[in-house]
């Protein structure tokens, strides 16, 4: 599909594409035999990667990785639609209302903003029969981000440790279970435990694990290439105290760096 010279590109113009794509006798033969579960792993991938740009402060990467999730939204429409279940109008227009609803205070008479999680919260007691304080965590979400999105809504009614005291001992309880563990089965289910309490005694830091967690395997990875470089053969030829040699060699390069 042409777009006209004097004509900026705009959303129908992409959903179009996507129709065109997604045709049944001349689309693509992979386009039009995606459904929402295919593209979904996508859809994620995209957004991590416009997370990726904007940590990089790479603005042209960015323009682009947006223009991807984009698409993604639009596929995830046009698949609706094909199932007479709704249409990217629908979704904008959902988007839209919804912004509106939850700004009282600049789109409509209240003094002040009540807080997102509570207007959040007041629709779903509108529609949903879930009324727990767990109610609609994605379940999608990475695991250290759900984990902290549970305790966080669990905190809210008071059902969280007074300080940091509390999950700092529940992490050594959890090592403690781990290490009596008689099957890989229960080694699994502890070790689940224990990373669950970490993310809770972060956020009893004010850390956010996922961030810090990032940030511990970017440096493992410069550390890690750093070995590589000054290393004079290859790695699985050396023994455990060579390249712990070469790790504290490329720890302290990076440092003076």
């Amino acid at each position: 599909m042409a777009t006209s010279p004097t004509s900026a590109p705009s959303l129908a113009d992409l959903a179009a594409i996507m129709g065109r794509l997604r045709d049944s006798e001349r689309g693509c033969e992979w386009d039009k035999v995606q459904t929402f579960e295919t593209i979904a792993p996508y859809t994620i991938e995209e957004a991590y990667e416009v997370a990726d740009a904007i940590e990089r402060g790479d603005m042209a990467d960015l323009k682009d990785e947006l223009g991807d999730l984009q698409l993604q939204i639009v596929y995830h429409a046009r698949i609706a639609e094909e199932r007479g279940a709704f249409t990217l109008a629908d979704v904008m227009a959902s988007i839209c209302d919804k912004m509106v609803r939850r700004h009282p205070h600049i789109f409509g008479t209240a003094a002040a903003s009540p807080g997102w999680e509570a207007l959040k919260a007041a629709e779903r007691g509108d529609r949903e029969d879930d009324t727990s304080a767990l109610a609609h965590v994605a379940k999608a979400l990475p695991a250290l981000k759900r984990a902290e999105k549970l305790q966080k809504r669990a905190a809210r009614i008071g059902f969280d440790w007074p300080d940091a005291a509390g999950p700092r001992a529940k992490i050594d309880e959890e090592l403690a279970e781990i290490d009596a563990a008689t099957s890989d089965a229960e080694r699994a289910a502890e070790l689940g435990d224990l990373l669950f309490s970490v993310v809770n005694y972060a956020r009893h830091l004010r850390v956010d694990p996922e961030a810090a967690l990032r940030e511990a395997s970017a440096k493992f990875e410069a550390r890690f290439r750093r070995v590589e470089a000054i290393a004079d053969k290859p790695l699985n030829n050396m023994d455990i105290d060579a390249l712990e040699a070469l790790w504290q060699q490329a720890k302290r390069d990076l440092s003076a760096s």
